[in-house]
């Protein structure tokens, strides 16, 4: 028996947010879908999350939203991540910081009562200087592995080299790790030996006629006259990237990663 669980890469404001809103029913369907997470750092304009387009997410579907160096960008969700178990933001945060960074949710799979954990940490190269992820991911995961062996991982980092080998260390430690921030799809998905699905980035949820899921115009100002430019959302050719894992619910192993990218690229 599988539990099937779809990650949406970072959803990037209001194009990412409908395109969500619109497709993620038949996704869900089409997959099997037991658990939906996306990473919701980018939901509001970019940049942090507002109460109403939470609430939006939810109501699409989304149950578990995880975050990243922009989680604290907007005042407002102080309330949101304070009382709002199904929102994420970093474990590697010291542990005074407001908000979860792990949390355990009931899943029914087929007939049964299943327990999910979702662990959320931050990478430190180029980004932060948090707790390590490692360390941090490795404790948590020891502790959750008496409720559950059904332990999924967002791993929001910029170097590449860094959550390749965060998804090494952790390697049959979780059931999944998964890399965000960069809002670029790798192709290198696949079960590592100890039976942990990786891949280094899923991706982003957005606009791509633009710069990362931001204006082309003033992405390219930014890094031609080396001066600050204001990006606004890009809002034009709007893709969904994600991934659908599959993990045998009693050994807490992956069978299976997929990656979805959609609508493709026009050749």
């Amino acid at each position: 028996m599988n539990l099937n669980i779809l990650f949406i890469g970072d959803i990037i404001g209001e194009p990412g947010l409908k395109y969500v809103e619109d497709n993620l029913k038949k996704i869900v369907e089409k997959h099997s879908i037991h658990f939906v997470i996306a990473n919701g750092e980018n939901l509001s304009g970019g940049k942090g999350f507002l109460d109403k387009d939470v609430k939006r997410a939810y109501d699409a579907g989304i149950q578990c939203m995880t975050g990243g160096n922009h989680t604290f960008s907007k005042l407002q969700s102080v309330n949101i991540l304070k009382d709002d178990a199904r929102m994420l933001r970093p474990a590697n945060h010291h542990e005074d910081v407001y908000g979860r960074g792990f949390q355990v949710y009931p899943i029914t799979v087929d007939g049964g009562l299943f327990k999910l954990a979702v662990i959320n940490v931050m990478g430190r190269v180029y980004l932060s200087t948090l707790n390590c992820p490692f360390r941090t991911a490795h404790k948590l995961a020891e502790r959750l592995k008496k409720e559950t062996n059904l332990i999924f991982v967002d791993m929001h980092a910029e170097a590449t080299a860094e959550k390749i080998a965060f998804g090494w260390y952790m390697d049959g430690k979780v059931s999944a790790v998964v890399g965000t921030h960069t809002h670029v799809q790798t192709s290198d998905e696949r079960i590592l030996p100890g039976g942990t699905a990786f891949i280094t980035d899923v991706g982003m949820t957005g606009a791509f006629e633009g710069v990362i899921g931001g204006n082309r115009e003033a992405s390219i100002a930014r890094f031609y006259y080396q001066t600050p430019h204001k990006t606004d959302v890009a809002i034009n050719d709007v893709k969904l990237s994600a991934v659908v894992v599959n993990i045998d619910v009693q050994t807490g192993k992956s069978v299976g990663i997929k990656r979805l990218f959609e609508p493709g690229f026009k050749n």
